[in-house]
């Protein structure tokens, strides 16, 4: 009877030990070299303060596998930086206009019908030319009129260039006295026979010879 109670008793320690030695190994399967303590679940155990127990498996690359463990928090990625403002197109200002350039027209008279032979005083029909000329010269804005005189080569070179300016200077006086336009912006000049634009040697020739030409230096008003 004594011998029977020992072998029960052997029987229970054996299962005992088994039962042990199967809970650790269950532990272990679960949770293999842990840096930190765990519970029967496999669970990381912390305290109140939420931090966890190193083991002996721990390295300081755990306390950024394992969030909060050591007090390490998870780290946030920086916002992404705001998009820059629009920035307004600058604006170009418009170009200046340029003001109309100056133009020159010039006009070619016969000496002959402005002047009887030899004369420099203006005849009738001339001064209708040049008050047609005058009331043009109110459409543009007058910078200049330069009358020039010429002659044919008849006579001598001093008379010849005396007479042209006697002429250039009839016209000055009376675009100035009868057209209405400054003194100041009429200018005068004789060329005498030096500038001929035909064949002297032929009356037609000699005709075209003598000539008043006027230039007219100015811009157009604009509308």
């Amino acid at each position: 009877m004594k011998i029977l109670v020992k072998l029960v008793i052997a029987a229970s320690a054996v299962v005992a030990l088994s039962a042990s030695a199967q809970t650790i190994t269950d532990i272990k399967a679960r949770a293999p070299h842990s840096a930190y303590v765990q519970d029967a679940r496999g669970v990381i155990a912390r305290d109140p303060f939420g931090l966890c127990w190193r083991t002996g498996y721990w390295t300081p690359a755990d306390s950024d596998a394992v969030v909060g463990c050591d007090g390490v928090v998870e780290k946030v990625a920086p916002p992404a930086p705001a998009a820059p403002a629009p920035v307004a197109a600058p604006v170009t200002p418009p170009k200046p206009v340029a003001p109309p350039a100056p133009t020159s027209e010039k006009v070619t008279f016969a000496a002959d019908a402005f002047f009887d032979f030899d004369k420099a005083v203006l005849k009738p029909e001339a001064k209708v030319k040049l008050d047609d000329m005058a009331s043009k010269l109110k459409g543009i804005n007058l910078e200049v009129v330069i009358a020039v005189g010429h002659t044919d080569s008849v006579g001598s070179d001093e008379y010849n260039q005396k007479l042209s300016i006697r002429r250039a200077e009839a016209v000055k006086a009376y675009l100035v006295s009868n057209g209405g336009i400054e003194n100041n912006r009429v200018y005068t000049e004789g060329k005498g026979e030096k500038q001929p634009v035909a064949d002297n040697k032929t009356a037609d020739g000699r005709a075209q010879n003598r000539r008043v030409e006027i230039e007219v230096v100015g811009t157009r008003n604009l509308k």
